[in-house]
């Protein structure tokens, strides 16, 4: 009959429908966002950082985290330019915390603002939503963690153009501050004249010394962990680990 078209065709245009649409708009948003964003690894106990990951600078107030002795982090919401957990967030994270036996109120609770700086642990890309995963350094000797969630309709992915700039109203990753950076109104130096010196000697240090004398040495680490006695400071090749103000390891 006439305006009817052949089974294996109606087959035919489904398969081509990926390459007629263009990309899989959540395989972009996934790719863009392991291209932005390296997720940190702590240690089981939560002490310490085993694998160094992004550093995110905060841009908006309200950010609701939670102690990590919390069997579930609490999950806000980014919508129409602000950070909110609704009633229905709330009511789910209670339930999960009763599942484990805990209360929210017990929980130790801070919230994060701009422009506070976080681990990113993690993040997904869900059918109704970009959800991360956020772990903080400790703060008076509680380390807090929790959740942000970007949302759009389920099942309908925005462009990643979209979702990654909603993002980025939120949270960036952070960069090391440029130590006297140049004066753009200054005319541009003059060359160098080669000329030809002495290879400086390695610089070295050993157990014991002071955190003044590390850092007379090697210079102001780009990230300090700071967890009471024990100080972890992070170089681009090392990090060096002190306990009481001392040299105790270095890795």
């Amino acid at each position: 009959m006439r305006g009817v078209l052949p089974f294996t065709l109606v087959l035919a245009l489904v398969g081509m429908a990926p390459s007629l649409y263009g990309q899989d708009p959540k395989a972009e948003i996934e790719k863009r966002l392991t291209s932005q964003f390296t997720r940190t690894k702590f240690t089981a106990d939560l002490s310490d950082v085993a694998v160094a990951g992004s550093v995110l600078t905060l841009h908006k107030d309200g950010l609701l985290m939670c102690s990590t002795e919390a069997k579930a982090p609490p999950t806000s919401t980014y919508k129409n330019g602000a950070i909110s957990m609704g009633f229905g967030a709330k009511m789910a994270w209670g339930m999960a915390l009763g599942a484990a036996n805990q209360q929210v109120d017990n929980i130790p609770q801070r919230k994060f603002v701009a422009p506070e700086k976080f681990w990113v642990i993690d993040y997904a890309v869900k059918d109704d939503g970009v959800v991360f995963l956020f772990y903080s350094d400790p703060f008076n000797n509680i380390r807090y963690y929790g959740q942000i969630k970007f949302p759009f309709a389920k099942g309908r992915f925005p462009p990643a153009d979209d979702i990654m700039n909603a993002i980025a109203e939120v949270i960036t990753v952070d960069a090391p501050a440029q130590e006297n950076p140049p004066d753009a109104g200054a005319p541009p130096a003059p060359p160098a004249q080669p000329a030809e010196q002495p290879a400086p000697a390695p610089k070295t240090i050993a157990v014991g010394q002071t955190i003044d004398q590390v850092v007379g040495t090697l210079g102001q680490p780009q990230k300090i962990v700071n967890l009471g006695a024990k100080q972890i400071y992070y170089y681009p090749d090392m990090k060096v680990i002190f306990l009481n103000g001392k040299v105790a390891d270095v890795q």
